[in-house]
C-alpha cells in the first residue's frame, strides 16, 4: 500500500490509482447521452483528457464545475485511455465574467486553445513547462476576467510568453540574426523577431517604433508601457504576434479569426 500528499500519485491496492491537481480546464467534448471528455491543463501533470461520467444530466454533483476557462481542484483516476474524473471544486470561476463578453471570449478561446496545442502530449510541440505554462495561463485568465487591462493586449501578451517559455521567444530589440543592438526597423517572421538593415530579407516587415516597444513591453509584461499605447501599436503589433503564432504552432489558430473580426 502506497499514499502520497499532493499532485504525485496515490495508490491503494492494485486497482485504485488517483491522483489530484489544480487544473484549468481548455476544452469540452460530448460523449454518449450524458458524460463529456474535458480537456485540462493541470498544473503538474501537463495536459490531461479525462472523462466526467454523468455532467449533463441536470442532478449532476460538478457539471458547472467543468467549464471551460475554470481553474480547479480535480482528482482523478488514472485509466489506460482517459483518465476519470472522481472529485473537483472549483479554485476560480473565471468563465463567469469571460463569457459575459464577446471580445473576453474570443481572446480567451484563443489562450486556451494556443495552451492545448503546446501542451499536447504527443507530437513535436509537448514542452516540459508544464507548471510555467499552467501559471501563465491561469494569470492571463484572471487578469481578462477582472478587466485588469484590454483584452487584446492580455492575448498577445499570453501568445508571446507561452511561445518563450516553448523555447520560441522573439527578439523585440537586438537583431535576431546577428544581434547588433537596436532599435531596429524590421521584423522578421521566420528569422526570430527584429532584424537590422544588414540581415533584413524578404519577408521581413517595417515596423513602427511605437509597435516594436509595445511588442517587447507585452513579453515583458510590462503593462504601463502597454496600457500606454495607441491603437495604431496596438493594431501593428496584434498582426505581428498573430502571424508569429501562426508560424511557430504551424496551423492558424481557429479562434484568433474571431478576435480579428471583433
Amino acid at each position: 500500500m502506497r499514499l502520497a500528499v499532493g499532485p504525485t500519485w496515490q495508490t491503494v491496492g492494485v486497482t485504485s490509482r488517483l491522483y489530484r491537481d489544480e487544473a484549468v480546464v481548455l476544452r469540452t467534448y460530448r460523449l454518449g447521452e450524458a458524460d463529456r471528455i474535458i480537456v485540462m491543463l493541470s498544473r503538474h501533470h501537463g495536459q490531461v483528457r479525462a472523462v466526467a461520467k454523468g455532467v449533463r444530466r441536470t442532478s449532476s454533483r460538478f457539471g458547472a464545475r467543468l467549464e471551460p476557462f475554470s481553474m480547479i481542484d480535480v482528482q482523478l483516476h488514472a485509466g489506460r485511455g482517459l483518465d476519470t474524473v472522481t472529485q473537483v471544486e472549483t479554485i476560480d470561476p473565471f468563465g463567469r465574467a469571460i463569457a459575459s463578453d464577446y471580445a473576453m471570449f474570443t481572446c480567451a478561446s484563443t489562450m486556451v486553445e494556443t495552451a492545448e496545442r503546446l501542451s499536447a502530449d504527443n507530437g513535436d510541440l509537448g514542452t516540459d513547462s508544464s507548471p510555467q505554462q499552467y501559471l501563465l495561463l491561469a494569470g492571463a485568465l484572471a487578469a481578462m476576467s477582472h478587466r485588469r487591462h484590454a483584452p487584446g493586449l492580455i492575448l498577445d501578451s499570453y501568445l508571446l510568453r507561452s511561445l518563450a517559455l516553448a523555447g520560441w521567444a522573439p527578439s523585440c530589440y537586438d537583431c535576431a540574426i546577428c544581434g547588433s543592438p537596436g532599435p531596429h526597423a524590421a521584423f522578421h517572421i521566420q528569422a526570430g523577431g527584429a532584424v537590422c538593415e544588414n540581415c533584413r530579407s524578404a519577408g521581413a516587415v517595417a515596423v513602427e517604433a511605437g509597435a516594436m516597444v509595445l511588442l517587447g513591453a507585452l513579453l515583458s509584461g510590462d503593462w504601463a508601457v502597454a496600457d500606454a499605447s495607441g491603437q495604431r501599436e496596438r493594431s501593428q503589433a496584434s498582426g505581428l504576434v498573430s502571424a508569429y503564432a501562426t508560424w511557430h504552432l504551424e496551423r492558424r489558430l481557429r479562434s484568433l479569426a474571431l478576435v480579428e473580426r471583433a
